[in-house]
């Protein structure tokens, strides 16, 4: 998969000596971005709809799940790259000496909490993934009470405080050791204290984090001293691990490592300081850590679980020396949790034989189904999504529906999915209308501000999916926390990352329609899981393709690119304009040029209705060295509020897993004010470095579910390994009147397109759904 998702998460950091600041260059941290080339004095820019030529790339930036992958080098320098010119553009002054170093994204770390005591202190992104589980656990308790429990198919054993708890001792009282010493006598773990159960309804989860305590700060501050890390780092170590925060990290310095950005050798380096020859790589507490670690980076990259052979490989790359018994060792204290998924039988052969008639000695077909290892958050997650979405097909009351193929589908049952593109999403909204003809309490969600906007300009109202959980709109709860709902039609339904998906499920009330709606080519969720590709495989449920195509140069481009193929497009009003490059100084130059002059000129789109999309952060045509030259052309300034100026477009990430864009207004002494949409929203000033970064451009997970008049992708030639079928479609889809295609990765694209995939992230959802809905029938 080439595009991780990046708006909350952080990019694949960079290595960083253990003296030096142990918070390795991540989003969170604001790494510098690669300076771009001085770009050349422009030229006409050549337009043209032949998309498959351009010059080569060489550089790797593949991309993971969370947006992570950062491209470092430049391209080399390559011939021209052919293109008829169809518009004249004037030249510009060169790109800027520096890229500069954008503010960076929350980590996806924030939300996990360190073991103590004591009710930690907790960040934004904790807070909500805390009242979530509350929900979770409350609404299970009420189902155990009518009915007992729901067999899940699984190995997860206790309840979901049960559960909670083990993640809880694991993360809290857990110790690591050292990376490259000889291993000494693992250290006896201290038990770490249960999480006591949460008895009352939580109201939601705060639009702001709680500061942690100053006491809690400074005795962090004091630890980390001793170690030899960057006081800077006390107030993330406060707010992951909690009021116990200074006591849990002198006993386990590698819970340093539930710090957004911090890597195993850094903690070791830490560790290494604080235990001196009492730690050793094979240390209990450094193992489940990494374990833990391990995880916490492939859900980055979407992943809920992992195959146990793959952790251990991993942790053998930390120099653990029995990766097996550290597996082991995570599973028995509940760190982590071990599954088995079931396979299906093989119809053909005997027992005891394969193909070739040769007798199998272990007298199984095809021997066991892999292992799996999860983290408890996902695995609840995961389980209780299952049930939900079971609970809907089976509760649901079927009616006879006039109308569409959708609208009879949804009056027959309680879970329908339905495909297509842009233009398809009128056909969800037409039935929610039709429902409340019905009578019926019918709502539309959506996955970002801009698609909430988009649909009232058409005279739709719709809500934000986070909105709707948060309870800043939609019809509220009731006192079993269901929504008064009958009918819930989810746009976007691709960008649904499980935890999310789990919430909302669970807050619908028996027998509520669920419409999940999206585009099955897009990029998937910025976070962890896959809901809507393993509802459409797991085939439990109508499935409505829709027949309307998206229309225009610019839906024939998008629509071929889902079918796998680049085609040339005939564009007489220059719906696309191809942009050839040689090197990723001259993509930054020509970018600037295509936003500041020629698109407004040509096309009649001003800059700030026009969107640049490139594939990752890092590089010389990442977005960090594109902001840089963006904001020096469009919007110049000394950034005296934090790096930001009024009038700045910014990214703002209020919870890992959305993006919302608006404009800087100004600052005072609570923090920078900015003009998102309609609203206007308030940063603290704590917050402008970690969830605050300028937008002019954005990844294409960033920009999913938005659309703009005008569209600039940006391929530099050291993006080639970043691209996928995925990223591209999403990254041209977003182009509403006007694409212009930054091109200098030659037949990186066409070969992207034909063959570039996505890699599968592995998840449990689509079997947890199987079986349920088989055993129910």
């Amino acid at each position: 998969m080439t595009e991780p998702s990046g708006e909350t998460a952080p990019e694949a950091p960079e290595d960083v000596e253990p003296a030096e600041d142990v918070r390795e260059g991540t989003e969170t941290a604001g790494e510098a971005g690669t300076a771009p080339d001085d770009a050349p004095e422009g030229t006409d820019v050549p337009g043209t709809t032949d998309v498959t030529g351009s010059a080569p790339g060489t550089t790797d930036v593949a991309g993971s799940a969370a947006e992570t992958a950062d491209a470092t080098e430049d391209a080399p320098e390559t011939g021209d790259a052919p293109g008829s010119a169809t518009e004249d553009a004037p030249e510009e002054a060169d790109a800027p000496e520096e890229a500069g170093e954008a503010s960076g994204e929350p980590g996806p770390d924030a939300g996990k909490t360190g073991g103590s005591g004591d009710a930690p202190e907790l960040s934004e992104a904790q807070a909500e993934l805390a009242a979530q589980r509350e929900l979770r656990a409350r609404i299970e308790a009420r189902k155990a009470g009518k009915e007992g429990p729901v067999a899940a198919g699984t190995k997860l054993s206790g309840t979901a405080a049960d559960l909670l708890a083990a993640v809880r001792a694991v993360e809290g009282g857990a110790a690591r050791g050292s990376a490259f010493y000889e291993a000494a006598d693992p250290v006896p773990r201290p038990p770490a204290p249960e999480r006591a159960p949460v008895a009352a309804p939580r109201s939601p989860a705060p639009e702001h984090p709680t500061a942690p305590a100053p006491a809690t700060t400074a005795a962090v501050r004091e630890v980390l001293a001793r170690g030899g890390a960057p006081e800077t780092l006390a107030g993330p170590v406060a707010a992951a691990l909690g009021e116990g925060a200074a006591a849990a990290l002198s006993d386990d310095p590698w819970q340093l490592l539930a710090v957004a950005g911090v890597r195993p050798e850094q903690a070791d380096g830490f560790a290494r300081a604080l235990l001196g020859p009492d730690c050793g790589p094979g240390d209990p507490r450094r193992t489940v850590a990494l374990t833990v670690w391990l995880l916490e980076r492939a859900a980055l990259r979407g992943h809920t679980a992992l195959e146990a052979g793959a952790v251990c490989a991993g942790l053998a790359a930390h120099s653990v020396p029995d990766p097996e018994e550290a597996v082991d060792t995570a599973v028995s204290e509940g760190a982590v949790h071990l599954f088995r998924e079931e396979r299906e039988e093989a119809p053909a052969e005997e027992p005891g034989e394969d193909a070739d008639g040769a007798a199998d000695e272990s007298g199984e077909g095809g021997g066991e189904p892999p292992a799996l290892l999860g983290l408890d958050r996902y695995a609840l997650a995961e389980e209780s999504l299952a049930e939900g979405l079971a609970r809907l097909v089976r509760t649901v009351v079927p009616d006879a529906w006039e109308g569409s193929e959708l609208e009879r589908a949804a009056g027959a049952h309680g879970l329908v999915l339905h495909t297509g593109g842009e233009t398809a999403r009128a056909e969800p909204v037409a039935l929610a209308a039709a429902a409340r003809e019905r009578g019926l309490r019918a709502l539309v969600a959506v996955h970002s501000d801009g698609g909430r906007r988009a649909l009232g300009t058409a005279g739709t109202e719709a809500v934000t999916v986070a909105a709707l959980l948060s309870g800043a709109a939609g019809p509220g709860r009731d006192e079993d926390g269901a929504f008064a709902l009958d009918v819930l039609v989810v746009l976007d339904a691709p960008q649904l990352d499980v935890e999310t998906a789990a919430t909302l499920v669970e807050s619908l009330p028996d027998g509520c329609r669920l419409v999940l709606s999206g585009d099955p080519e897009v990029l998937g969720a910025p976070g962890a899981g896959r809901v809507f590709a393993d509802a459409l495989a797991a085939g439990v449920c109508p499935r409505i393709a829709s027949r309307v195509p998206d229309p225009g140069p610019l839906g024939e481009l998008v629509s071929g690119i889902g079918a796998g193929e680049l085609n040339q497009v005939e564009a007489p009003g220059k719906e696309v304009v191809i942009v050839p490059v040689r090197d990723a100084g001259e993509a930054v130059h020509r970018t600037v040029q295509l936003v500041a002059d020629s698109v407004p000129r040509a096309i009649g789109v001003p800059p700030e209705r026009t969107q640049v999309v490139t594939v990752g952060h890092g590089g010389s045509a990442g977005t960090r060295a594109l902001n840089a030259a963006l904001k020096q052309r469009l919007n110049p300034g000394p950034g005296r509020f934090g790096g930001y100026d009024p009038g700045d477009r910014v990214a703002y990430a209020p919870v890992p897993g959305r993006t919302v864009t608006g404009t800087v207004l100004s600052a005072d002494a609570e923090g920078l004010r900015l003009r998102c949409g309609e609203d206007e929203v308030l940063v603290p000033k704590e917050r402008v470095e970690s969830a605050l970064r300028h937008g002019w451009a954005l990844t294409a997970h960033q920009a999913a579910g938005t659309r703009w008049p005008a569209v600039v992708a940006v391929l530099p030639g050291d993006a080639a390994g970043g691209l996928s079928r995925p990223w591209v479609y999403t990254a041209f889809g977003r182009a509403e009147r006007h694409l212009s295609v930054v091109h200098g990765v030659d037949q990186a694209l066409p070969r992207a397109v034909a063959e570039g995939a996505a890699p599968e992230r592995t998840t449990r959802l689509r079997s947890l759904l199987e079986g349920l809905l088989a055993a129910g029938e």
